[in-house]
């Protein structure tokens, strides 16, 4: 090992002080064990035995011995001569001051090295945290992305299927609308080519009197003249029994309805002119005059074709 330049120099005759003690703890070691194993050999053990016959038999009364005469007493070992060991040889006091200098230099240099470990220990520690919280903050900020989209998509889905739907439902209405106005048309032409037969029927029935000119469909050709002042009168009177309205009218509302009829007074159509504001009192009087079937004949003995009737409930 390199020595420090300041260290002071090793002590003169260290290793003959070594060796002289080394052999004078040797020596006492030897003395020590050669006491004690001439102590153990010149111990002695007596051993007693009794023997016993096979049968139980009376022995003899047994003399007694003399006593042994005393064993002599061991002479003492002679005491080991150990050798004084040689009065250490006065070293001088080292120089610590360059020494302790030096571990001062070595300790404040581990610690240095300790806190930079530290340090780049609490700088790796905290690299890693801020690329574990940027790597989540990257999946947060992909996870929210794509929740957006998906939403958006979504959104967007939904829209077109209402769209679609309501395309759907327009053309339905369309098509149901297309298709009433077609019943309703040929409902009416069915109407109409049904109240043509049967006017026809019964001009044949009663026999027109119109020339071969005569392009009307009336039975007899009316003069200028048209009903009475008191026909409507009749015809009021025989058409209310019939009207059914259970609920209360407010006012005294106006339905005016054309009625067209037959020769014989037999009602082949009606048709409401002017509704009175009140489609259940319209639907009464519509009613009653289906009910009625009907009319009743005027002072001269007709019925006229058609005619405008107005009828209020408190008239």
């Amino acid at each position: 090992m390199d020595r420090e330049p300041l260290a002071p120099p090793p002590p003169p005759g260290r290793w003959a002080a070594v060796l002289l003690s080394l052999l004078a703890h040797a020596l006492l070691l030897a003395a020590l064990a050669w006491g004690v194993r001439w102590k153990a050999s010149s111990e002695q053990t007596v051993v007693q035995a009794e023997l016993w016959a096979a049968l139980p038999q009376q022995a003899a009364p047994r003399m007694t011995p003399p006593p042994p005469p005393p064993p002599p007493s061991p002479e003492p070992a002679p005491a080991p001569h150990v050798p004084k060991p040689l009065p250490p040889v006065p070293m001088a006091a080292p120089d610590t001051h360059d020494a302790d200098i030096a571990l001062e230099r070595q300790r404040k240099r581990e610690e240095q090295a300790r806190q930079q470990a530290l340090e780049r220990a609490r700088e790796e520690k905290r690299a890693q945290a801020k690329r574990e919280r940027e790597q989540r903050e990257k999946e947060k900020a992909a996870q929210e992305k794509a929740a957006q989209e998906k939403a958006a998509r979504a959104k967007a889905e939904r829209e077109k299927a209402e769209r679609e739907k309501a395309e759907q439902e327009r053309l339905a209405q369309q098509k149901k609308q297309a298709e009433d106005k077609r019943k309703a048309e040929a409902l009416a032409r069915q109407l109409e080519a049904q109240r043509q037969e049967n006017l026809r029927r019964m001009q044949s029935l009663a026999g027109a009197n119109g020339d071969a000119t005569a392009t009307g469909k009336d039975l007899r050709s009316a003069g200028p003249l048209g009903p009475s002042s008191s026909y409507a009168g009749k015809v009021v009177a025989k058409v209310r029994p019939n009207i059914v309205y259970p609920d209360e009218i407010v006012g005294n509302p106006r339905a005016e309805v054309e009625v067209r009829t037959a020769p014989d007074g037999t009602i082949v159509g009606t048709r409401l002119l002017q509704s009175s504001g009140n489609k259940a009192w319209d639907d009464a009087v519509l009613r009653a005059l289906q009910k009625t079937e009907t009319l009743p004949r005027d002072i001269d003995g007709r019925v006229p074709p058609s005619l405008v009737i107005v009828f209020r409930p408190k008239d």
